[in-house]
This record gives C-alpha cells, structure tokens and sequence, in this order.
C-alpha cells in the first residue's frame, strides 16, 4: 500500500520493519539544481527589467500628473475668472513649503480653494528638492502661480519634468522662458504673463 503525497511507501523490506525509504536522489533537487534554476530566474528578471525601465515609466506617469494638474487649475481659474471677473492676483507664489517662491500658508493660489472652484490645490508628486541642476539655490519641484493684474495668469510646473525627453520643443506645455526646467499654462495665450 502506498500514500499518496508521502515520502513513505508500504512494503516489505530485508530488516523485516515493513517500510522503506526513498534513496537521497529520490527525494528532491539538489542544491546545484536549485541554484542553477535561482540564476536563470535572476537572468531572466534583470533582463525583463531593462526592457521595461520601471523607473523611466513612473518618472513619465508623473510627468503625466503634473501636466494633469496643470489643465485642473486652469480650469478652476477659468471658472473663478467667470465668477469675479478677475484671476486671483499675487507674485510667484509655490505649491510646495520651503521653496524660493513663497507658500503663502498653503493657499498658493490666493481665494481660488474658498471659492470652491477645486476642491484641492494639487502638490508635485515628488515635491521636494530637484535634480535639475539649473534649480539650484533653493528651487523645489513644484507648482508656481502667478498673476499681477488678475487680468492674465501663468501656471507652472517648475523644477520638476523627470522623464527624459520630457521638454520636447514641440510640447504645448513648454515654457519658452525656461524652456529646460518648466510646462507651463499662460492665460489668455500671448498676453503679458507669458512672458514671466
């Protein structure tokens, strides 16, 4: 009689004890065969990787929020601007604490969350210090408004594209005045504040 899923089979033996056991090559794999197999799955994972560059695809995804945010806050501007027919004015004001611009206590954009017109003010995904070694000096990822008149406003996203390529000269957010570090949304198109 055998079981099944045992290491143990039923039968009868010399030493009269009625069980035998499998020899040491019956029971397994070796240690060489185990790790022959770790390699080749280690060979195989690294090789899958540099194929996909994770990191190169989340450094895009945020690239991608950022523009995301940037099309948000124009929008809830345009909502407010049709309400109090102005922009909510102020000088350079940044999303993230710390930063060269100042945070203003968290309402970066002066009036625009007590209006109801967003129900946040976004933050980088990252935020922090940049890499971007034109932001030193205290520049930070992050978001950047302003506007002096109300008449006109300019959104942007500073110190903060990652992906490589990401400043293309052909992209509509480009900020032609840091054309190296920064997207950008300039309302209305071609007025003073794009000129920031």
């Amino acid at each position: 009689m055998s079981f099944t899923g045992s290491m143990i089979k039923r039968s009868t033996n010399n030493k009269g004890t009625g069980f035998t056991t499998f020899s040491s090559h019956e029971r397994g794999f070796t240690l060489i065969e185990l790790l022959v197999v770790i390699a080749v799955i280690g060979v195989l994972a690294a090789s899958i990787l540099t194929i996909i560059k994770p990191f190169e695809q989340f450094a895009k995804t945020r690239d991608a929020g950022r523009k995301q945010g940037l099309r948000e806050l124009a929008n809830a501007l345009e909502r407010y601007m049709i309400k109090n027919r102005l922009y909510p004015i102020g000088g350079w004001f940044s999303s993230e604490p710390g930063d060269n611009a100042s945070n203003n206590s968290g309402d970066w954009i002066p009036g625009l969350l007590a209006s109801n017109e967003i129900s946040r003010l976004p933050r980088d995904p990252k935020g922090g210090a940049s890499t971007n070694p034109i932001c030193i000096g205290g520049w930070q990822r992050a978001y950047l408004y302003r506007s002096d008149d109300g008449y006109c406003f300019k959104l942007l996203s500073h110190c903060a594209p990652e992906a490589a390529g990401a400043l293309s000269p052909t992209d509509p957010f480009l900020d032609p005045v840091r054309p190296d570090h920064a997207w950008m949304v300039c309302e209305p198109p071609g007025s003073p504040c794009c000129g920031y």
